[in-house]
Order: C-alpha cells, then sequence, then structure tokens
C-alpha cells in the first residue's frame, strides 16, 4: 500500500492509530489458530466459530490493551525526558548547571 493513500473509519485515519496494525494482526491470526484447533479436535464448526470469534475480540482487545500501556508510558517518558534535555540547554554554561551535577552525581551513583 502507498503512504499517500488512507484508509477513514468514522473519520479517523486508522493508519496514524498507533498498535492498531499489530492489534488486528494478532487478533486475526489467534483466532483463525483457536477455531482451527477446536474443530480438529471437536469437529463442531459452529461452536469452532464461535471459539474463533470470541478468541479473535479477546485476543485483540487484550493485545490493545497491553500495547497503549506501553505506548502511553513510553511516551510519558519521552515527554519527560524532552523537558529535562530543555531545562539543561537552558542551564548550560552557567553555575546552575554545575550545582545540578554536583547533586545529580551524588545523589544517583551509576554502577558501571
Amino acid at each position: 500500500m502507498s503512504e499517500d493513500k488512507a484508509i477513514i473509519l468514522f473519520g479517523q485515519d486508522i493508519t496514524k492509530i498507533p498498535c492498531f496494525r499489530n492489534s488486528f494482526l494478532y487478533g486475526i491470526s489467534g483466532g483463525l489458530g483457536c477455531g482451527l484447533m477446536y474443530f480438529m479436535f471437536t469437529s463442531k464448526p459452529l461452536m469452532a466459530s464461535h471459539c474463533a470469534v470470541a478468541s479473535f475480540g479477546v485476543i485483540t482487545i487484550s493485545y490493545w490493551a497491553h500495547c497503549r500501556y506501553n505506548y502511553s508510558k513510553a511516551r510519558f517518558e519521552m515527554l519527560r525526558l524532552q523537558k529535562l534535555l530543555q531545562q539543561h540547554a537552558m542551564y548550560e554554561g552557567t553555575e546552575a548547571e554545575k550545582e545540578l551535577d554536583k547533586k545529580l552525581i551524588n545523589s544517583n551513583p551509576v554502577d558501571i
């Protein structure tokens, strides 16, 4: 698919939503696998399709929640680090930078 093509669903471009693609790929493959395994062991096609749809929903929602949690956590850390870097750039070359560096070294020793 070309990068300039957007897929619009309910007024939102779904190619821009983080975790959307992976959630549905894992959900579809997991649902298909569970449905096939259920059918292979029981030979009940109706129950196998119910199992496939149910496992698709559970896997998709579970992976979506897990992925979005990690995405939000990483984004929060990135914004926090960006703010700290801006503060460091503001204090660069001043006496306040030296005091902050001394405080940082004394309060948080790093074992290498």
